[in-house]
């Protein structure tokens, strides 16, 4: 039974590690996992620059968190990409990172703009 014990505790450490290392990010930061939270709210994006390492695998994951916006979807308009937030759900895009480049994105309406730069 120790056994089990010991294995169990071991798996959740692993698997808490690899998601704390993977998760948000403070604004023009690089980060280190594959997994970036990005509010959208009544003050646009945030975080407002999101820097990645070229070739490392990244998912912006935008969740909007309010109606008082209107970043009720986002736009990547280099790459061609637009998608709704429903309110307080989950969206995830891959970034393409095989190219150092800055991507910038945007509600629909072009007001609030924030960018990912790729390194």
């Amino acid at each position: 039974m120790t056994r089990s014990i010991a294995a169990l505790f071991a798996l959740a450490l692993f698997v808490f590690n690899g998601d704390a290392a993977a998760t948000s990010a403070p604004a023009g930061s690089v980060v280190q996992g594959r997994r970036v939270e990005i509010t959208a709210d009544e003050k646009g994006f945030q975080p407002r620059s999101v820097a990645v390492k070229k070739g490392q695998a990244t998912t912006l994951v935008f969740t909007r968190t309010s109606d008082d916006t209107c970043a009720t979807s986002v736009v990547f308009p280099d790459i061609g990409v637009k998608k709704d937030l429903p309110l307080k759900q989950p969206v995830s895009i891959d970034v393409p990172v095989d190219t150092a480049r800055t991507l910038t994105f945007q509600c629909g309406m072009g007001m609030y703009k924030s960018k990912v730069v790729i390194e």
